[in-house]
């Protein structure tokens, strides 16, 4: 058995949607945080608001595709074009949730090269964008996700077939 199997097998189908989401959101951070990382300390240097502006931009690109195909495949109730304006909108406000603390601990405190080493810089825009930032914007994403951008339960309106788990065979003899 595989690992995705045993998971199916564990999870309730209540959370597996969850569990696709922070799957996705991973990937999407693995992107975001590689990019960010990559940008900020090249050509990018010294330049941490654009350069995770950037990362966040393509990574929300990345995180569009995986949640539309993969996380909720069987959500939906709105047109294309539609569900891609709302999708970049919550993306937008999620981008200035995630980019808050980072400038607050870059602009307010003062955690910058002209007060510390670079190392020290490094580890708290760290911190600070890619997991402090992060956090509070995934949480405020699942909820628009699911509320505004993939609204509808496809498979409860019939527009998808239902998939039938092992254990549903065991429940109707009971």
């Amino acid at each position: 058995m595989n690992l995705i199997d045993r998971v199916r097998e564990v999870l309730p189908p209540k959370h597996r949607e969850l569990a696709k989401f922070i799957v996705v959101g991973g990937t999407s951070w693995i992107v975001d945080t590689g990019l960010f990382t990559l940008l900020s300390h090249t050509v990018l240097d010294g330049k941490v608001i654009t350069s995770k502006f950037i990362s966040v931009l393509i990574s929300t690109i990345v995180n569009y595709i995986l949640n539309r195909e993969w996380s909720f495949s069987n959500r939906g109730g709105r047109a294309r074009h539609h569900e891609v304006s709302l999708f970049f909108l919550f993306n937008a406000v999620a981008l200035g949730l995630n980019l808050l603390p980072l400038w607050f601990s870059h602009y307010l405190l003062e955690f910058n090269q002209q007060h510390y080493s670079r190392l020290t810089v490094s580890i708290t825009d760290f911190i600070a964008a890619n997991i402090i930032g992060t956090l509070i914007a995934m949480v405020f994403r699942y909820w628009a996700y699911r509320r505004w951008v993939f609204p509808d339960d496809l498979k409860d309106e019939g527009k998808l077939p239902a998939v039938e788990s092992p254990t549903a065979e065991a429940d109707t003899t009971r």
